[in-house]
């Protein structure tokens, strides 16, 4: 266990507090009260002592929040400072995106959430005695624009915060698979493409004050000494900011249902990655969660979420899949600093204790067995028994597509490499795969005929070769549509200019006939 310098000074201090200084006593009653909503809704995860080590605990990573050190992520308060009553309220109203920690605002009455920041205190007897903890105020961020964001940039690079996060921010960096938290465990570095999971929020502003501050119990650390020293301004501690923020979509993504495949002219369909007609489609966003319903369950995915891209010009069609993983699995670092760990870390052991070794990245694209009139989709896992799935199987250590039908997760045969083509590239912590195969399937029996104008159900499976996944442990979706857009009729077009022509045509009939009433008006007034 570490202890940090401030904190041992922060406890000392604790000692010689004086009263003026220090928090006021709790309520016995909020803390009767906050006992019993804790001992309800929060000791699953954080234990009846708050020490972290519920019953649920051991399937989650990053684990629970350990209150008995009074160590906080996420906090308006200096680092080695206790938090505030604000921000423990905070975290328990709006929760830790990115973990498994959920917001409760929507869920308990606002008496009930402020007992249990009187209670969740409590499990910290230091909180009766330090002063009162001042949170730090750093006003609002300045505007962004390509200068601050260049300058960002330089200060990523020069106190090397790829070394963690990677040079495209995906948490791949060279330092990355050992990390753990102060209690031992491996914590991930953050994804910087993903402001929407970040712990403490995912604005500029929230940035920001994770730089001055840092995330309390993990390896990110506080820059404000930095800026204490003179390596850097607050401006340009800002700049850094806007950078990472710029590493994210510019508004968080929402998962739509149906995804439409953009039409081409025939034969002008994409052949590779590089094209770059890619960079001006939209990606849509499918999000992905750990396969926790069937034996044996994985509760740590690695994959969260898949892009989605494609084309069609009638006659083929195109997938562009793109996903962030942090290691090109098998990766001999990979797997010894990470696997090993989290595979001794995570329950359940359903399947036994799994060793750590090479596995391949993998991603199955399922699809319905049939185009439906209505709802009525396959079992989204695999299909079943009654129902099949059929499936383009893509794993990292192979060039190939392997085809294959499903009757549920543990009942897959192959069909063999069929007419499905992939294209695949590792970079940066991030794969990219090209799929593409004809709407005729070449084996009818096994394999899905694509419709133009269909919406044609799909859903997808990915795993982390590097994160120990491997069969039924891996990252699921529901099921989503494809809708292979139709052609564009030319009255589309011409429609709307022959509505213009008639109407301007009217109206210069109108005003016309209108002037030369006047005319003759005034031509009778005059004889």
């Amino acid at each position: 266990m570490r202890t940090s310098p401030l904190r041992a000074l922060a406890t000392i201090a604790a000692l010689l507090a004086v009263a003026p200084f220090t928090a006021a006593p709790v309520a016995a009653q909020d803390l009767a009260h906050g006992q019993e909503v804790y001992e309800r809704w929060c000791a699953s995860c954080h234990g009846i002592e708050g020490t972290g080590d519920g019953s649920a605990a051991a399937r989650m990573l990053p684990r629970p929040r350990d209150f008995t050190r009074g160590i906080y992520q996420v906090r308006t308060t200096a680092t080695g400072d206790i938090p505030s009553d604000a921000d423990i309220l905070h975290v328990i109203n709006v929760g830790m995106p990115g973990t498994t920690m959920p917001g409760w605002e929507g869920q308990l009455p606002a008496s009930d959430r402020e007992a249990l920041v009187a209670h969740v205190k409590s499990f910290y007897p230091p909180f009766e005695t330090l002063p009162v903890p001042t949170p730090l105020e750093f006003g609002g961020a300045s505007g962004s624009s390509a200068d601050r964001i260049a300058e960002g940039r330089i200060f990523y690079d020069s106190i090397e915060c790829f070394q963690c996060h990677g040079q495209a921010g995906r948490g791949d960096g060279s330092s990355a698979p050992p990390l753990e938290d102060d209690w031992g465990s491996p914590i991930r570095a953050a994804d910087l493409t993903q402001n929407w999971r970040f712990n403490g929020g995912g604005t500029v502003e929230n940035i920001y004050r994770r730089l001055r501050t840092g995330l309390d119990g993990t390896p990110m650390a506080q820059f404000s000494d930095l800026i204490d020293a003179g390596f850097m301004t607050e401006e340009q501690l800002w700049s850094l900011a806007h950078y990472v923020r710029s590493l994210s979509p510019e508004r968080t993504p929402a998962p739509r249902e149906v995804i439409r495949i953009q039409r081409v002219d025939p034969g002008l369909i994409p052949n590779d990655l590089a094209d770059p007609r890619w960079d001006e489609l939209e990606p849509a966003y499918v999000p992905l969660v750990g396969q926790i319903v069937a034996r044996p369950r994985w509760f740590d995915p690695s994959v969260n979420t898949v892009w989605v891209q494609g084309m069609h010009d009638g006659y083929e069609l195109v997938l562009k899949l793109t996903w962030n993983d942090r290691s090109l699995s098998p990766d001999p670092v990979w797997t010894t600093d990470w696997q090993a760990r989290v595979l001794a870390a995570m329950e359940p052991r359903e399947d036994g204790d799994l060793a750590p070794g090479p596995r391949p990245d993998r991603l199955t694209v399922q699809w319905g067995n049939e185009i439906p009139e209505g709802m009525d989709l396959p079992y989204f896992l695999m299909g079943d028994a009654r129902t099949p799935v059929f499936l383009w199987q893509w794993r990292s250590d192979e060039a190939r597509v392997e085809r294959g039908v499903a009757n549920g997760i543990n009942a897959i045969r192959s069909s063999g490499p069929g007419g499905v083509t992939a294209e695949a590239q590792w970079a940066d912590g991030q794969w990219q795969l090209l799929l593409r195969r004809s709407f005729e399937p070449t084996d009818v029996e096994n394999e899905l005929r694509f419709e133009v104008g269909r919406a044609i159900p799909f859903a997808l499976f990915a795993w982390d070769g590097d994160n120990g996944e491997a069969g039924a442990r891996g990252a699921i979706s529901s099921w989503y549509y494809i809708y292979p857009e139709e052609e564009v009729p030319a009255s589309t077009y011409v429609t709307p200019l022959l509505a213009f022509l008639v109407t301007g045509g009217l109206g210069l009939f109108v005003v016309g006939r209108a002037q030369r009433r006047e005319r003759e008006g005034l031509k009778r007034m005059g004889s």
